[in-house]
């Protein structure tokens, strides 16, 4: 990427790829095990030191301002809702999620987990997933015998690899800036083997307004729109939809969602694509 940015101090970056070589000693684009100095394992250990002095609890986790899940979870499941209907139509079929960066398990209990019937949280902070098993424990909902939360990995994202052909969606919600453009990259060449037919990424993150904008506090690069995209791209993925999140402070980040495919068909399900291509449509 040759767009520039800044840090959280306020230093200019001409380029991402400038910024990449002083932080974890690699430009963009080189071979990742070639740039697994010590370096990189110090981007990585910051991070993870300073989430482990986060509390586990909803303010912890959202960075003091716990009052935007109410409109997060709304925003989500509006968008998720059109999707399901889109790319799975009204076939039934046994539904499983994997939660990426799922924290104490806001976004599995608030959503994941009335959609589907099993969902997969992966976290690499040990005290968050602690408290993601006690939050979702069994309790005496009877829908929890058909919609539970199946396994628990305390694994970091560049080092996750997902089950073969398990998920009918992946959700990644901000966690991703966390991870240097080839370890971005990576991850998501190796979890599209997790995705069942039809399944797709949900990624939900903040977007810096040009370039990026890096976080020296917990090692985290906040990406623009362009950023995504032209990472979306080189992971061998089509965008299928995106939606800007409503009902945020405006001192925050924007965020956006996006909706990400292995193939490049667009517009949901077989049938409807092949409506599309007999009938007049609106153009957007």
């Amino acid at each position: 990427m040759e767009a520039g940015g800044l840090d959280s101090s306020g230093r200019q970056f001409s380029s991402a790829r400038e910024m990449w070589r002083e932080e974890i000693g690699a430009g963009e684009g080189e071979d990742n095990a070639a740039a697994d100095n010590g370096k990189r394992r110090e981007w990585y250990r910051k991070g993870i030191a300073y989430w482990q002095g986060v509390d586990a609890s909803m303010d912890g986790v959202l960075g003091g301002y716990g009052c935007v899940n109410e409109a997060d979870v709304k925003g989500s499941e509006a968008f998720l809702k059109t999707l399901f209907l889109e790319r799975f139509g009204n076939a039934k079929r046994h539904l499983v999620a994997l939660d990426c960066g799922s924290g104490i398990g806001r976004v599995t209990k608030n959503l994941l987990l009335r959609y589907f019937n099993e969902v997969d949280l992966v976290e690499p902070v040990s005290h968050f997933l602690e408290a993601a098993r006690e939050n979702l424990a069994p309790g005496m909902d009877v829908q929890e015998e058909t919609h539970r939360a199946a396994n628990f990995y305390c694994v970091p994202l560049q080092e996750f690899t997902p089950e073969d052909g398990r998920y009918d969606v992946i959700w990644i919600q901000w966690c991703i800036g966390q991870l240097p453009d080839d370890d971005f990259i990576s991850f998501f060449k190796r979890a599209k083997v997790g995705l069942k037919p039809n399944g797709f990424f949900v990624v939900k993150e903040n977007t810096a307004r040009g370039g990026f904008v890096l976080d020296k506090d917990d090692q985290s690069i906040t990406r623009s729109d362009s950023y995504f995209k032209e990472l979306f791209n080189q992971c061998g993925l089509h965008i299928y939809s995106t939606k800007d999140q409503k009902g945020l402070p405006k001192e925050l980040f924007p965020v956006k969602m996006y909706a990400l495919v292995t193939d490049k068909a667009k517009g949901g399900s077989i049938g409807k694509i092949r409506r599309k291509n007999y009938c007049p449509a609106i153009i957007q």
